[in-house]
């Protein structure tokens, strides 16, 4: 499902991405803040310091060996994690449900420029990386798939210019 991109005040924009996962909350909490799981789904990032005013940290991968450290926003175990994605923000959610939780990704994007659409497309595949690794299935990033939903991302962006 395509993340709902809506304008927001005093932030910019807000896309919303809603994951209803058949996993505990402390489960996909592990995988979204433990590195041996991380890495499996976003290679880029590295958790240095998980508390608030603590730091993640993106590898390029570009050969450099360059790093941009981001800060920790907000954090609450098991619940929220909000941390800067450059002039951005990113911040997980999670809900507990009967079935298992849900997960809620939201970006909060100040400006929509054109690497808007390569973002939000990357988002989307990696929680589709996400949840198959819950599933204890491991999948290499799906350029194709990328592709796919990059268009679609690139559409509706647009709208949002118009």
């Amino acid at each position: 499902m395509l993340a709902v991109i809506e304008k927001a005040e005093d932030v910019g924009y807000i896309a919303r991405y809603d994951r209803p996962l058949k996993h505990s909350v402390e489960k996909v909490w592990a995988a979204l803040t433990q590195n041996d799981k991380l890495a499996k789904w976003m290679s880029n990032l590295q958790v240095e310091d998980l508390q608030k005013g603590g730091t993640i940290k993106f590898d390029m991968q570009d050969g450099s060996g360059t790093f941009m450290v981001m800060e920790i926003l907000d954090f609450k175990e098991n619940s929220v994690l909000e941390f800067e994605w450059g002039n951005d923000r990113v911040r997980f959610e999670l809900y507990p449900t009967p079935d298992g939780c849900l997960l809620v990704l939201k970006e909060f994007i100040n400006t929509l420029t054109d690497h808007t659409s390569k973002d939000l497309a990357g988002w989307h595949v990696c929680l589709d990386i996400f949840s198959a690794l819950l599933e204890g299935h491991y999948m290499e990033f799906p350029k194709e798939d990328w592709e796919k939903w990059h268009d679609q991302y690139i559409a509706s962006v647009k709208q949002l210019q118009e």
